[in-house]
């Protein structure tokens, strides 16, 4: 028989990786010719020097970068269409196409 304790120990246990689960997020805007890109993490970790690329669509990397201390990079906007790559690691990348900029039309 197994003790309602135990399996609340067991239960706790299993769950608590969940429980310290965060997510990546980067947010990007055009102001005045410069892109400014916010990133972090859902449990308000800052992104202070994960690495931050701006890839053009034939995979040649335009501008290599990564967040400052206030967890933000800017950058002059490039010619033509780009993806943004926030890569912390696995599990832990965001993608944002250049149609998706806040200010930028396609």
């Amino acid at each position: 028989m197994i003790r309602p304790l135990a399996l609340s120990a067991a239960l706790l246990a299993l769950s608590a990786p969940m429980a310290l689960a965060h997510y990546p997020f980067c947010n990007c805007a055009l102001q005045g010719g410069q892109i400014t890109c916010n990133g972090g993490f859902s449990d308000g970790t800052s992104a202070e020097g994960v690495k931050l690329d701006v890839i053009s669509y034939d995979e040649d990397v335009l501008v290599p970068a990564s967040f400052d201390a206030s967890s933000k990079v800017s950058f002059p906007r490039p010619d033509g269409e780009f993806y943004i790559l926030f890569d912390a690691g696995p599990g832990h990348i965001v993608e944002v196409d250049w149609q998706d900029v806040d200010g930028l039309t396609p």
